[in-house]
């Protein structure tokens, strides 16, 4: 018999009297409690719906605006085939502002009161950081957020993290691989700009990782700057690398597009002959607005395809969809990053043959083994395979906005420094 129909039997037996109604609330968090505890479908019967905790405020805002689009052009795509075995999907995306105290209230939110299926999308690794230990300890997933963070790649994998993008490890490795063996810099001549909090030392963490793998010994040896997360402080960071006694030919950067965007105009301006690569959480179409047609070299590594290579299957697909659902939107990295992860969660929930449940959408996820939504790549999740993607794509600035780039070209774009 089920928990509803027990509860309710007992209630026959419990006296309509003021201690009897005590009784009665009493039970039903009780049996609230254990149908959570349980498992159980947390969605209406004609109804899937899923929690975002992201920036839709202050400097990095574009970031959380083009991961909710994303992930609402493919939730979208659903609903109008009829959505997933007949139930609709909704999302419910709620500001954090990029500040972590704020996503905390946020996943309790969801969680407990919107009494979400998942969490998607999240942005940045100090909300992260926030919101791990709550989807730990309701058991509800925290799915593709934006972030390559390996506080969300740990061996053996949290249960209820799951990750789509590539890491940030995996991102500065290969900037550091190509201006190392491509492009024939050595240790000294490479420097790091970094936010100040949980996301820098990540990217951080990652660049002296590939370093060591091509021969450093001291840490103490990589010059290192910072600035502080929501500000427009880089003034102090510059001047660092300017009075540096060797002055860097690359910088590797691991923060948002405004303060980034500031940092390379003002480095540019300052005539620091370098080549600035960041990693994708930089967004690619705020930093070349910000940046405009300014003569600059300045690479970003992207964790899927061009958002304009109509080639590529999903990308074609994410085209259409993103044009239904607001014929208005421009295309862009982090949009396409939101809507493939959806397309992945859509694949997991179209294989529960039976009401959705917290249990059973991670459950699904991890059976997906390889698979293709599209990308002409394998991707892979398994109950010990948390990360479904480790490509890289690497894209340069040209005339105002990031095109692809092949690493092999990159000892000829480093030449270019040396020239007066």
């Amino acid at each position: 018999m089920s928990k509803p129909n027990q509860l309710e039997q007992i209630m026959q037996l419990i006296p309509k009297s003021r201690y009897g109604a005590l009784c009665w609330f009493g039970l039903l968090a009780i049996g609230a409690g254990a149908l959570s505890a349980s498992g159980a479908t947390t969605n209406s019967p004609d109804e899937i719906v899923l929690g975002m905790s992201t920036v839709l405020s202050g400097p990095a805002a574009n970031l959380g605006l083009d991961m909710r689009q994303g992930v609402l052009a493919g939730l979208e795509r659903a609903n109008r085939a009829g959505g997933i075995h007949g139930r609709r999907l909704r999302l419910i995306a709620l500001d954090d502002g990029y500040e972590p105290a704020r996503t905390a209230p946020n996943m309790r939110q969801l969680i407990e009161k919107e009494n979400v299926l998942a969490v998607i999308g999240n942005v940045g690794t100090p909300t992260a950081v926030a919101a791990i230990p709550i989807a730990n300890e309701t058991k509800t997933l925290l799915y593709a957020p934006f972030t390559g963070a390996g506080v969300l790649r740990k061996n053996p994998p949290d249960r209820y993290v799951i990750n789509f993008r590539a890491s940030y490890a995996e991102e500065t490795g290969a900037m550091v691989d190509a201006l190392i063996n491509g492009a024939g810099l050595r240790i000294e001549d490479i420097a790091v700009f970094t936010q100040r909090d949980a996301y820098g030392d990540a990217g951080y963490a990652g660049t002296l990782a590939a370093l060591k793998r091509h021969g450093l010994t001291n840490e103490n040896a990589v010059l290192h700057v910072r600035y502080e997360r929501n500000t427009l402080a880089v003034e102090n960071a510059l001047a660092s690398l300017l009075y540096a006694p060797h002055e860097p030919r690359a910088v590797v950067m691991v923060g948002a597009y405004a303060p980034c965007a500031k940092f390379i105009r003002l480095a540019h301006e300052a005539e620091l002959k370098a080549t600035f690569l960041n990693v994708s959480f930089v967004g690619s179409q705020s930093l070349a607005t910000e940046l405009g047609k300014l003569p600059a070299r300045v690479i970003v590594t992207q964790v899927v395809p061009h958002p304009l290579d109509a080639a590529v299957p999903i990308v074609e697909e994410y085209l259409a969809d993103l044009k239904a659902f607001d014929a208005t939107a421009k295309p862009g990295f982090g949009a396409l990053e939101g809507y493939i992860a959806m397309r992945v969660l859509l694949l997991a929930l179209e294989k529960i043959p039976g009401p959705s449940t917290r249990e059973g959408v991670v459950a699904a996820l991890e059976g997906l083994d390889e698979f293709d939504p599209g990308l002409g790549k394998k991707l892979k999740l398994g109950p010990t395979d948390h990360q479904a993607s480790h490509a890289i794509w690497p894209t340069i600035l040209k005339d105002g906005a990031f095109v692809p780039f092949s690493w092999t070209t990159i000892k000829q774009l480093a030449a270019k420094e040396t020239q007066p």
